[in-house]
């Protein structure tokens, strides 16, 4: 595997070259703000497999990390096409990516959905009708066995098949339908880079790989990026 400091070049580089860039989260992004991921080493199911207890998390304190900043960076760089993420933790929108760049396609732990209409807002205590049609509001979190919300699914599919560069950042890409989309993506002649600590059935296929911690590569590539972008104009 070529050394660290090159396959950030290369990444910074294959940015800077790409048209349509879609990013792909999963859990060991968030990782780094102190949120347990699921098949990691010490991860929620690793830990329920081997019997042992899975701690509350609190989801209130966490903050985005430097992974999280350097996505939001690639947005304010205008380098960002799209989004898609399969976490539930806000911290994409706390970093200040825009909602209409991002597909929560596992739903937002604080936001709620009409039943009715579909509409999504934040959530507030003393708010259990619509504003817009009075329908049922409910948590938007998608749970085991309910269908993934059908507009931010579509929406993914969509920037998946458009998209010349794919980059997924701490997903193991086992949850289907959100697993599908690196495959729409090089389907449709992307290049794909993977950046996750375990192993994925992608890594066969992927052009760039980085088993090291999102933050030793994410935030510097972008600063990389930066570079580039500077001397090019």
């Amino acid at each position: 595997m070529a050394d660290l400091s090159q396959r950030i070049d290369t990444l910074a580089q294959w940015i800077l070259e790409s048209e349509y860039v879609v990013v792909f989260t999963g859990a060991g992004i968030s990782t780094e703000s102190g949120l347990r991921d699921f098949r990691g080493p010490d991860g929620l199911w690793t830990r329920r497999d081997k019997g042992l207890s899975t701690p509350e998390q609190d989801w209130t304190v966490v903050r985005p990390n430097p992974g999280h900043l350097a996505i939001a960076a690639l947005q304010d760089l205008g380098k960002l096409a799209f989004l898609i993420s399969q976490n539930v933790d806000n911290l994409h929108l706390k970093s200040g990516v825009r909602p209409e760049l991002l597909a929560e396609l596992h739903g937002n732990l604080t936001k709620v959905r009409c039943v009715k209409c579909d509409f999504k807002m934040d959530r507030f205590e003393d708010q259990a009708e619509c504003p817009l049609c009075g329908g049922r509001l409910v948590s938007s979190v998608v749970n085991f066995g309910q269908s993934l919300p059908a507009k931010d699914l579509a929406e993914s599919y969509h920037h998946s098949r458009k998209c010349d560069l794919f980059i997924v950042v701490g997903s193991s890409l086992v949850v289907y339908p959100a697993a599908d989309m690196p495959g729409e993506a090089l389907h449709a002649g992307a290049r794909l880079v993977i950046i996750n600590q375990g192993e994925t059935p992608y890594d066969e296929h992927a052009h760039l790989r980085f088993s090291e911690a999102i933050g030793e590569v994410l935030p510097p590539a972008v600063a990389r990026l930066q570079k580039l972008m500077n001397r090019a104009g």
